[in-house]
């Protein structure tokens, strides 16, 4: 007979998110891990994301000032689908041609094609991705993915649109990601609000916190949206702060645009670079760590509830650092708290 678990003992080399015992079946919370980062266009290394906040998080301890006890709900990270890496290999490879040349040229076919296949395989990612959280939702699960590039929370937004259609997807990130393509892939991490935008009808509406770099065709788009996108820039949050205005108050009014049932998709580029530098594009500016945590928890004090989430562009230190993975970890957990809280069961 095991012994029972001690949440505030050391974890075990080996064992499961945060140290925890779980299995999917037995857990409340289900994360998917998508190493996925085909179409990243500056820095890479978010496809080990997964497994960079996975080693972290068992440093994490368990007990939360905030949000009392998440581990005893249950919190499991499912296996890596070896299908899944195997297309983000396949997918890089034939990309980096496309990423070199700056685009797809139609008078080269060979760049026409790789495209053709990358995009491909993402849509064959997306599909892969929907069907694990529809079929864990159908469960009664809270379900969750742990990316890679930010393209791969199309497929979780789409089936978590699908179970609670209207939602609202509060988007945190340095950028807008409303491109219609770029660089020739469809489903670029540069297009992914953009995709879910145009191709999801069951998001009502998509509050975007701490922009700070996107193009002037994005910055159309938010304009031409009819208020279904709102933008609240790094810039105009900035010069609130210093004219004196609570951040409190600040998140009161980006939520407010928000429907009852809200996603979160958050990439980790949102944030001060200082708390993510191996990110694949960091922007100086955005949100301390504390500022993320109290935008999550201004969503429950709202009496709002999150009904699931994604968390991306985790790139580990390819020197060994686990700062990235560190902070991954403790933003994931403070998520999850948050979500449960939002319950009220």
């Amino acid at each position: 007979m095991s012994a029972p678990f001690d949440p505030s003992a050391a974890a075990a080399p080996g064992s499961g998110i945060f140290g925890l015992p779980h299995s999917p079946e037995e857990a409340h919370v289900v994360l998917i891990p998508v190493p996925f980062e085909a179409t990243t266009s500056y820095g890479g290394g978010t496809s080990e994301g997964p497994n960079a906040i996975l080693e972290a998080s068992r440093q994490v301890d368990l007990f939360d000032v905030e949000t009392g006890r998440p581990y005893a709900r249950g919190i499991a990270l499912l296996p890596e689908p070896e299908q899944w890496r195997a297309w983000n290999t396949r997918a890089k490879e034939r990309a980096v041609p496309i990423v070199e040349a700056g685009g797809v040229d139609p008078s080269q076919p060979e760049l026409q094609a790789a495209s053709a296949e990358v995009n491909g395989l993402c849509e064959q990612l997306h599909e892969a991705v929907y069907q694990t959280a529809k079929e864990w939702l159908a469960k009664g699960k809270r379900v969750a993915a742990l990316g890679g590039d930010h393209s791969i929370s199309y497929g979780i937004i789409r089936a978590h649109a699908e179970k609670y259609p209207g939602l609202g997807v509060l988007h945190l990130d340095a950028h807008a990601d409303l491109r219609d393509a770029y660089e020739g892939f469809t489903w670029s991490h540069a297009s992914i609000m953009h995709n879910v935008a145009e191709r999801i009808p069951g998001v009502k509406s998509l509050v975007q916190v701490a922009l700070r770099d996107m193009s002037e065709e994005e910055h159309g788009y938010i304009e031409n949206s009819g208020g279904r996108v709102r933008a609240f820039f790094d810039s105009d949050l900035q010069r609130k702060r210093f004219d004196g205005v609570p951040w409190n108050h600040q998140v009161d009014e980006m939520i407010q645009h928000l429907p009852q049932n809200v996603y979160l998709s958050f990439d980790i580029d949102g944030l001060d670079p200082t708390l993510c530098p191996h990110t694949g594009t960091p922007v100086p500016g955005g949100l301390s760590f504390p500022e993320a945590v109290a935008l999550i928890a201004g969503v429950v004090r709202s009496g709002r509830t999150i009904v699931g989430f994604d968390l991306t562009e985790v790139a580990p230190d390819p020197e060994g650092g686990e700062w990235d993975g560190n902070v991954g970890a403790r933003l994931l957990y403070k998520m999850i708290g948050w979500m449960l809280k939002s319950e009220r069961t």
